[in-house]
């Protein structure tokens, strides 16, 4: 597992508007904080975090944070990113985490999951892969967190299912997941049937109401000429007998 440095430096500046102006001097405020370990806050240089960053991959590395300026003989402290806060808008980081480390303690942490390999069932048969656990928990020494963790899934057909159980781990890891847990899958695709379906489909339900609505108009629109018919009858019925 790969060590990597950043420098810090102490910070005072703990209120909202001594925040804001550190920020727009250039730094980013942190905190360091163990087990059994006084919180320390810290600020890094946004433009060398920036430069890590896109350096390096940042998901459960060990970082050695050092002093700027500290001489070479100078102990740093072993950290991993434990949490990382983005601008809502912007998308800059605002605040970041670090978890101090013991080397020589466990600690629990989630480890990504990449499938490797184009599936027989996708290519082949038209089927999907499905991430159904996406990171797997684990409990380990900090030095022996792994990257990521790889599934071949070049064999796989429609149906087959990968398992926690069916994973080869390092015996120095403690994966913390059910056995049975499901990590990978091969699904038939979903159908999706025609968006015009529902519109059809309520068309034809008014379209009886319509017709009977306009049939109704007509029936009522010829009782009119029986009526006058009726009262005119009368009137010749007596001219007759006169």
């Amino acid at each position: 597992m790969e060590e990597l440095i950043l420098q810090i430096e102490p910070r005072k500046e703990v209120g909202k508007s001594d925040v804001g102006k550190m920020r727009r001097e250039g730094f980013v405020p942190a905190v360091v904080y163990g087990e059994g370990k006084k919180t320390e806050p810290v600020k890094i240089s946004s433009h060398e975090l920036f430069k890590f960053i896109h350096a390096h991959r940042l998901e459960n590395v060990i970082i050695n944070l050092m002093p700027k300026g500290a001489s070479g003989k100078e102990k740093g402290k072993q950290v991993i990113i434990k949490e990382i806060q983005y601008h809502p808008v912007d998308g800059d980081i605002v605040h970041i985490d670090f978890h101090q480390l013991s080397l020589t303690k466990a600690i629990q942490v989630k480890v990504s999951v990449e499938a490797r390999g184009d599936a027989v069932g996708v290519k082949a048969e038209g089927g999907v892969l499905e991430h159904n656990l996406w990171d797997i928990e684990i409990e380990c020494l900090p030095t022996q967190i792994p990257p990521k963790f790889e599934v071949d899934v070049s064999n796989m057909k429609i149906g087959d299912v990968v398992h926690i159980k069916d994973m080869a781990f390092s015996p120095d890891i403690k994966v913390l997941h059910d056995p049975d847990t499901i990590v990978l899958s091969i699904v038939h695709p979903v159908k999706v049937e025609e968006a015009a379906a529902p519109e059809e489909a309520a068309a034809e339900a008014q379209e009886p109401e319509v017709i009977k609505k306009e049939k109704k108009e007509g029936e009522e629109g010829e009782a009119a000429p029986e009526e006058k018919k009726e009262e005119k009858k009368p009137q010749k019925e007596e001219k007759k007998g006169a």
